[in-house]
């Protein structure tokens, strides 16, 4: 990394450090986007009735599912954009990011169109109680609108993550959330709403933040700066983009389809249960950090190693990412865990809320290092062009398999513990598969030993089809 620069060259010099150094701050990001989250729900839950958080957390999933799509496009970006970098491509990189940008904008209209329009039917699929019915439709119209800003964050971030960037979205993040927790409290005890105010004080920040990222491709110099006069699609890069990124969405969506399934089980032991399993998806998201940070890091490694053609690194790389999320994963999992009556009087002081979110929190954190292996092997997976694989391998393991549970498995044992064990026991399958996968890739690539050609897509015909990229000359 260059004195002064806030890119990391991922092909040259110590690996473990950079790739801690890449890490740390996406950690740091995703603890306080999930901090600021649970500012939403502390507020809710001391100054608003229980209905209220169980009305955000009946969003949650169906949230997830709307977004994911567009958001693995973002990660399409973030391996054709490092790729590119890697292989030394500048002005080919330059129409990626031009390319992803203009992505960004047409999809987030588009996508908020569809999330306003399908929100309610799909909420009362998924079972929600009447008494919170409004509540949950008022907080998440007002979310939706402000998925255009969501988008261009999203896609922004993965542009410089692809380059090594991950200290600037981490202040960027910061300065946004801040204002969120004060406009929570603004809105919520001063002017007396309920979600909707915390929904308006979201989407306010998720604005301010895009904006922040947008100034900073704008002003940039380099590869991966922007110009109105360059937003264009290019329609091949885009179609390398759609290769990685629509299976990254698939998969993503994947999950949050099996949530879905789960969450209307969760349902079916009424409000308290929902409230208790909603302020813990605030703490599960940060026992996540580990495996997300390095799910990321393994993704851009494997990326700009692959188009630097430094297939040692890869290896590498993905040792220290697979080290690295589990032992992350372990060690935030237990300790909320063994403090958790403590932790969960934060969220909500109610005894039967507290229960049923130490439960979940038994059957989940205390079992996170899997969710670690299989998400680094996911990014391995990914950067490396096999995004197709790694999507089936998802929908099978988690996706099937959770639904499966919900109705063969939990009929005949209708317990909370017995509907959680579903999401270990598919962490395991999905990381194992992943893993083995991930071994059989690596290996043909070694194999193959090829140099990158000159046509826009592909290296040498000898390399698997899934290693080809937007490599060659400028």
């Amino acid at each position: 990394m260059k004195s002064g620069s806030y890119e990391i060259d991922m092909c040259h010099g110590p690996l473990f450090s950079k790739v801690v150094l890449f890490a740390l701050p996406l950690m740091m990001t995703y603890i306080l986007q999930l901090l600021f989250n649970a500012a939403d729900l502390v507020v809710i839950g001391h100054y608003a009735h229980h209905n209220a958080m169980a009305a955000i957390g009946a969003t949650m999933n169906l949230s997830s599912l709307i977004i994911n799509i567009f958001i693995g496009l973002s990660i399409g970006t973030n391996v054709v954009v490092a790729r590119l970098y890697g292989a030394k491509s500048a002005a080919k990189a330059r129409k990626a990011v031009h390319t992803s940008m203009t992505l960004s904008l047409y999809g987030g209209v588009l996508l908020m169109i569809v999330g306003l329009l399908t929100a309610r039917p799909l909420l009362k699929i998924m079972q929600t109680p009447d008494e919170i019915l409004p509540l949950s439709c008022i907080y998440i119209w007002i979310c939706f609108a402000a998925i255009p800003f969501i988008m261009l964050y999203n896609f922004g971030c993965a542009i410089l993550r692809a380059v090594g960037d991950t200290r600037r979205p981490l202040i960027f993040l910061v300065i946004a959330g801040v204002i969120n927790v004060l406009l929570n409290l603004f809105f919520v005890i001063g002017c007396g709403m309920d979600v909707g105010g915390v929904a308006l004080a979201t989407s306010i920040s998720h604005g301010i933040a895009a904006g922040l990222i947008l100034r900073t491709l704008l002003k940039a110099r380099e590869t991966y700066g922007i110009t109105l006069r360059e937003m264009r699609i290019d329609w091949k890069i885009f179609l390398e983009i759609l290769k990685i990124g629509v299976p990254a969405g698939i998969q993503s969506s994947c999950f949050a389809v099996s949530n879905m399934i789960i969450q209307s089980s969760i349902n079916s032991f009424g409000p308290l249960a929902m409230a208790g399993t909603t302020a813990v998806l605030g703490l599960e998201g940060i026992v996540y950090v580990g495996s997300y940070a390095f799910h990321q890091t393994a993704i851009t490694f494997v990326a700009q190693n692959l188009g630097g053609r430094k297939y040692k690194r890869i290896l590498k790389s993905l040792y220290s990412c697979f080290l690295c999320s589990m032992l992350a994963n372990a060690v935030l999992g237990w300790g909320f865990y063994l403090f958790g009556y403590q932790v969960m009087t934060i969220f909500n002081p109610n005894p039967d809320v507290i229960v049923w979110g130490v439960l979940r929190m038994k059957i989940l954190f205390t079992t996170y290092f899997l969710c670690g292996v299989m998400d680094v092997a996911s990014g391995g997976l990914r950067g490396l062009g096999y995004s197709f694989s790694s999507a089936t391998i998802s929908f099978l393991g988690a996706c099937a398999f959770r639904a499966w549970w919900v109705l063969a498995v939990f009929p005949h044992h209708r317990t909370m513990e017995n509907l959680l064990l579903s999401y270990p026991i598919s962490w395991l399958l999905v990381s194992t598969v992943s893993c083995a996968m991930l071994f059989f890739v690596y290996r043909k690539l070694l194999h193959t030993k090829c140099s990158i050609a000159t046509p826009w897509l592909g290296l040498h015909p000898g390399v698997p089809r899934g290693m080809r990229y937007l490599g060659g000359p400028k």
